[in-house]
Parts: structure tokens; C-alpha cells; sequence
């Protein structure tokens, strides 16, 4: 199918949830908007504009004050707001893949697409204006009201085809940053240097990557989010979480590699946890509790560990004993889609409610039961954090540590490996494997 026919069935495929969540949270239409623009406090400097996601999850139309009108039984009505302004670049619509899903009007203002979209009967609003959606006639009690937009988040853990598709190709384009990433650091590139390189190779900028890139050379790699002055060059190891967007779908993929100078024990842990993601990946399947992948992975670490003489005990004893967290702080994975971060991971159902991690998991996003169409980040990590191990040190497990191995393996920072699946019916495709 082409991208046209994808994004018509996708289209299809939200108006009938919408008009499912309408009809039981009691609404008759909904508004939603693409958000608006804002500046920072007390500066004159525009943030970094991005659709909202219940928006953006109907429509790929870039841009603030959009209007997007759902009601049952009819076809979604889209005003595209294209004021004249002689600052920035003004482009036409034209006709893009996704023109014919909607009926569309171009206005100058959001004034006149507040009347053409209307509030006839019980209408919601999903936005971020919830002045200006009051005074163009929405109830203060339809504005984000919760009991339609959980039943919306709900939705959003199973993808079309068509979301797939740009997840996909969000992949392939990720990849051929990593991949240009891996050969500047091999050179001995900066981290400033290896981002340049990134960018360049998805002939992206900055701000239309879905994340800031986190680049860490050498112990930089032991900062979970590092986004540092990016001045270090000619490392030994490099950890690299980079994505890409495609039709505001974004991948997120993390690769750690080594030069031959890095310690000897370090590189076969790098291989080591490269062995147990694929093995989590293949664990995936529909009906299986997304915490159990998680359980799995710290009595996988804690053998990885073992053998490295890091730690005295391995498996699942490791993990019990709470061996394992300090080395793997954070959670398995989480939903992705048109967040990177995607909603719902620990939604209890439809109508709301919450399956909290259990607390000696407490990063873990995602709590719920694997489901066929849910996409989903897979990556364990194993770091070297003094801020982590220093508690350990004089704790009453302190005996169960080798400090001498991780006094040897702390400058080498940390791994992570991360890739993007799909659940299938019968297990999962793996989005990110296919390009490196």
C-alpha cells in the first residue's frame, strides 16, 4: 500500500476509536488543536514549537493553531492556520499524502477556524489554549476532560500499519546517523563532533531530532541522560542514544561501542549485554507481563556481572539481593510512537487508573501486559555510577561487590543497547535490527 492508502486507513482507524471514547466519556464532537506557541519567561526567544500529540497522532500538519473537528458519522474537518508573516518562511499546503483524509479550509487566523470547526452540542477540547477554547464557546468542563482522554491515550499503545510504517523509516534514517557516529568516534572524534556527524547523516537539525542526542564518551557514558560540553575526543568507548522523526513518529536507538584499547573485562561485558537484549527481544510475545521481560533482564545482568567478577552472586539471587540495581538503574523499555516517552505504559484500562511499578523498580514505565500492535523500546543497561555504588561501599552487602574490578571498570562509563519492537501475533519484529 502507499503512504496515502496507509494514512487513509489510519485515519479510519481513529475515527472509529474516537467516536467509541466519544460516545462513552459523553460527548457529542471534539476540538483539537495543534497547540500554540510561546515564548520563554521573561525573554523574547520562541521555545521550540511541537504539536500536541493527540494532534499529531490524527495529522502530520507541522505548525501552532491548527483546528481538527471529530464527530461521528462524519469526515474529520482539519483548518489549517497559514497567517501572513513576512518573518518566516511561508509555504503552501500543496498536496500532501495526507490531504484526503480530511476536509480541509486554510484560514489567516485562529479566530475564523474557531467558526468554521464550531461547539455545537457537547464538544471536548484537547489543547493547551483552555482560555481561548472557552471564550470560542467550549464548557470549562470539556476542556482535556479526563474521562475521553484516557480512553485516547488508551488507544495510542496499538498502532496502524500507517504508524508502524513511519517507525519504521524513522529506523532506517536513525541508522545511518549511528552508523556515520560509530566512524567519527573510531577516528577520535569530540562528542561534539560525533553529534555533527549524527545530524549530518540524517541531514537533520537539531530541533527535529524527538530527543536531544546523548553522547558520552568514556565515563560520560555513566550519565543516563548526558548532554554535557561535549569536549572530550579520542575515547575508548562511546555510548550513543540517537532517534529521527518521520511524520512526528520517532525511533530511539542506543548502541555502545569500544576501541581495542578499552579494557579487555569491559568490551566482553559490551558483547555480553548485546546477547541478552537479543535474548529479552526474543522473549517478547502477546500475554506476557512487560515487568517479567523486566525481571528477566536484572537475573541476566547479574550473570553478566558475575562473570565479570564484578559481583559474587549471580541470576535471580543477584537480582533479589538487589546486586544488580546499581549497575541497572532504570526500566526495561517504553512505549513509543508519537512521543518518545509514549503514553499509557502503565494505564490500567481504558478508563483510567494505574498499575504503579513495583517499588524496587521504580523507573520502570511500562507495567502493562504485552498486546498485539503495542511498539516498545527494549534496552538494558549496565553502568559504573559512583553516585549508585557509594551507598554499596560501606552497606551491609559491601562484601558482594569486587571493588577492585570496579574501581578498573568505572572509567569506561557504561552500555546500553536499545531497539525499537513491534508485538506481533506470534511475537515481534524487531524495527531496528534490520539497519544496524
Amino acid at each position: 500500500m502507499t503512504t496515502a492508502q496507509l494514512f487513509a486507513e489510519h485515519v479510519k482507524v481513529r475515527q472509529t476509536k474516537a467516536e467509541a471514547a466519544l460516545a462513552a466519556a459523553g460527548f457529542d464532537g471534539m476540538v483539537i488543536q495543534s497547540g500554540t506557541p510561546f515564548t520563554y519567561f521573561a525573554d523574547d526567544q520562541d521555545a521550540p514549537f511541537h504539536a500536541t500529540p493527540h494532534f499529531a497522532h490524527w495529522c502530520p500538519l507541522e505548525g501552532p493553531q491548527h483546528l481538527l473537528s471529530i464527530r461521528p458519522g462524519a469526515k474529520p474537518v482539519l483548518v489549517a492556520v497559514k497567517p501572513e508573516d513576512y518573518w518566516y518562511e511561508q509555504t503552501p499546503l500543496g498536496k500532501p499524502f495526507w490531504l484526503g483524509a480530511f476536509e480541509v479550509h486554510e484560514v489567516a487566523d485562529v479566530q475564523a477556524a474557531w467558526k468554521i470547526v464550531g461547539t455545537k452540542g457537547r464538544t471536548a477540547y484537547l489543547g493547551d489554549d483552555a482560555h481561548g477554547a472557552q471564550t470560542h464557546g467550549i464548557a470549562p468542563g470539556s476542556v482535556q476532560p479526563t474521562a475521553l482522554c484516557t480512553r485516547l491515550d488508551w488507544d495510542r499503545a496499538y498502532k496502524t500499519p500507517y504508524e508502524v510504517e513511519c517507525l519504521a523509516q524513522a529506523e532506517q534514517l536513525a541508522a545511518r546517523g549511528h552508523v556515520a557516529a560509530r566512524s567519527a568516534f573510531v577516528e577520535g572524534a569530540s562528542e561534539l563532533d560525533i553529534h555533527h556527524a549524527y545530524v549530518a547523516a540524517t541531514g537533520c537539525v537539531d530541533r527535529d531530532l524527538p530527543y536531544e542526542t546523548i553522547i558520552g564518551l568514556d565515563e560520560k557514558g555513566a550519565t543516563l541522560h548526558y548532554i554535557g560540553k561535549r569536549t572530550k575526543k579520542n575515547g575508548k568507548v562511546l555510548l550513543i542514544d540517537a532517534g529521527a522523526k518521520v511524520h512526528g513518529y520517532g525511533s530511539d536507538i542506543t548502541r555502545t561501542w569500544t576501541t581495542d584499547k578499552a579494557d579487555a573485562t569491559f568490551r566482553e561485558l559490551v558483547a555480553g549485554l548485546e546477547r541478552v537484549q537479543l535474548e529479552l527481544c526474543a522473549l517478547v510475545a502477546p500475554g506476557k507481563p512487560y515487568l517479567e521481560l523486566h525481571q528477566v533482564a536484572h537475573a541476566r545482568i547479574g550473570d553478566l556481572l558475575h562473570a565479570a567478577g564484578v559481583i559474587t552472586k549471580r541470576g535471580e539471587e543477584a537480582a533479589q539481593l538487589g546486586l544488580t540495581h546499581p549497575f541497572f538503574p532504570h526500566g526495561l523499555g517504553h512505549f513509543l510512537g508519537i512521543q518518545v516517552h509514549d503514553v499509557g505504559g502503565r494505564q490500567k484500562s481504558p478508563e483510567g487508573g494505574l498499575v504503579p511499578p513495583p517499588a524496587q523498580y521504580p523507573f520502570l514505565r511500562t507495567t502493562r501486559t504485552i498486546e498485539t500492535d503495542q511498539v516498545f523500546t527494549i534496552e538494558p543497561g549496565i553502568y559504573f555510577i559512583e553516585m549508585l555504588l557509594r551507598p554499596q561501599r560501606t552497606g551491609r552487602l559491601k562484601d558482594e561487590f569486587r571493588w577492585n574490578v570496579i574501581e578498573r571498570l568505572m572509567p569506561c562509563g557504561g552500555i546500553r543497547i536499545e531497539d525499537n519492537v513491534l508485538v506481533t501475533k506470534d511475537g515481534h519484529r524487531n524495527l531496528t535490527r534490520p539497519h544496524i
